[in-house]
């Protein structure tokens, strides 16, 4: 769905154009940024990409990752690239909260805000908004927005393709999840067709692992997993320590809830950390289980239906035993 497309003639001369995300950018969150600023600067607009927070490593190749300027490191650059923006761009989230202590500054900024996403309950806040929840990844919808919208797929070249496929393949588990359809195939093979390089993509993201993060996956597993199978559930539950212990970095536990969900008859999957200032949790499921219904009930989050996130301020094990708490209620699902 395409809101306030009157403003797209704004891109016919030369902006100055602020690429923005959520916090902890994941694969989709960067891939997304970063494609669309190399489509942008072939048209003589000065871009930047801007984060609240860094990433995982495994997402430093992506051609730009240079150009992206992380809050944490420059407040005051993020903070004059966004209030002199004449359009700033909101990519894979749907409120503007979810850009943690940018909000503020995005939320007052002048410029035009556009959001491309595919997030449920988008917020009015956008002078533009390309949303589509059913889309796999929001990397599909700045391919669509390119190629479709603007009508410049020949743009498309090997920089972009390279951080839309990165974004599409892991928001779609490497095109394993049901979001996966045969359109997403087609935009896959028109972006390998474009110069990105699959098989490089994928060894950069899922075999980059440090020493140190598979010993603390093998921790987790052995220490850390929890099964209930009257429920046909599992969790993990990291504590503090269990992140001290081996000295986590931005990236550590991504993809860890899923190997609880790939154990054999699991169909709902919890993954839930204590971060200090707050307790995060990441739900993923298999069928009709509603994530993103028990994250906005239950723990002030939201997503999609197999794939939801939410926080809590209570203590991790309140937070467990909570969760634990609520799958009676959806034991219809879960049985």
């Amino acid at each position: 769905m395409l809101k306030g497309e009157e403003n797209l003639q704004l891109l016919t001369k030369p902006k100055r154009i602020t690429i923005t995300t959520h916090h902890k950018p994941d694969g989709d969150a960067l891939g997304s940024s970063l494609g669309l600023y190399h489509w942008l600067i072939q048209h003589n607009h000065e871009v930047a990409v801007v984060t609240s927070s860094d990433f995982p490593t495994f997402l430093d190749w992506m051609p730009g990752r240079e150009k992206v300027v992380i809050h944490a490191e420059n407040p005051s650059l993020t903070q004059e690239l966004i209030e002199k923006a004449d359009i700033i761009f909101c990519l894979d989230y749907s409120a503007l909260s979810r850009t943690n202590v940018l909000e503020p500054i995005i939320r007052d900024a002048k410029g035009q805000k556009w959001m491309v996403d595919h997030h449920l309950d988008p917020e009015d806040f956008a002078d533009l908004s390309y949303w589509d929840s059913t889309a796999a990844a929001t990397a599909q919808l700045v391919y669509s927005f390119i190629a479709d919208i603007c009508k410049d797929e020949k743009a498309i070249n090997a920089d972009v393709a390279s951080c839309l496929y990165a974004g599409i393949m892991t928001d779609t588990g490497s095109f394993r999840f049901r979001s996966t359809t045969s359109a997403v195939h087609h935009i896959i093979a028109k972006l390998i067709d474009a110069g990105a390089r699959n098989w490089e993509i994928h060894e950069n993201i899922y075999n980059s692992n440090t020493e140190k993060r598979l010993k603390f996956i093998g921790y987790c597993l052995l220490n850390c997993l929890e099964v209930i199978p009257e429920y046909n559930t599992a969790l993990f539950s990291l504590s503090k320590s269990d992140l001290e212990k081996f000295n986590v970095s931005t990236g550590d536990t991504e993809g860890l809830v899923n190997y609880a969900l790939s154990i054999k008859g699991i169909r709902l999957a919890a993954l839930i950390v204590d971060r200090t200032e707050l307790i995060k949790l990441s739900l993923r499921s298999i069928g009709e289980i509603p994530c993103n219904e028990i994250c906005k009930k239950y723990f002030n989050g939201g997503g999609h239906l197999n794939a939801s996130g939410g926080s809590s301020t209570e203590d991790l094990a309140s937070v467990v035993n909570k969760f634990k708490s609520i799958l009676p209620e959806y034991s219809h699902y879960l049985k």
